[in-house]
């Protein structure tokens, strides 16, 4: 990851936010709900975090949110 990509990055709660989802909770259920939902770019412990542009592709794609 390039200097200042760190501001990309989205937890869980920010995605949630993003898609306009009740909770944090819900991103993890579309994690396994559908396949083609973005992988996180970093999934260690307690930390979940995806790249906001992967986001922002999957939800315009899917009509989650406007082109």
């Amino acid at each position: 990851m390039k200097h200042g990509d760190a501001a990309e990055l989205l937890d869980s709660a920010e995605v949630a936010d993003l898609l306009g989802l009740a909770s944090r909770k819900v991103v993890m259920i579309y994690a396994k709900r559908y396949p083609d939902f973005p992988a996180p770019t970093v999934n260690k412990a307690r930390c979940t975090l995806w790249r906001r542009g992967d986001i922002e592709r999957w939800a315009r794609a899917t009509g989650r949110i406007p082109g």
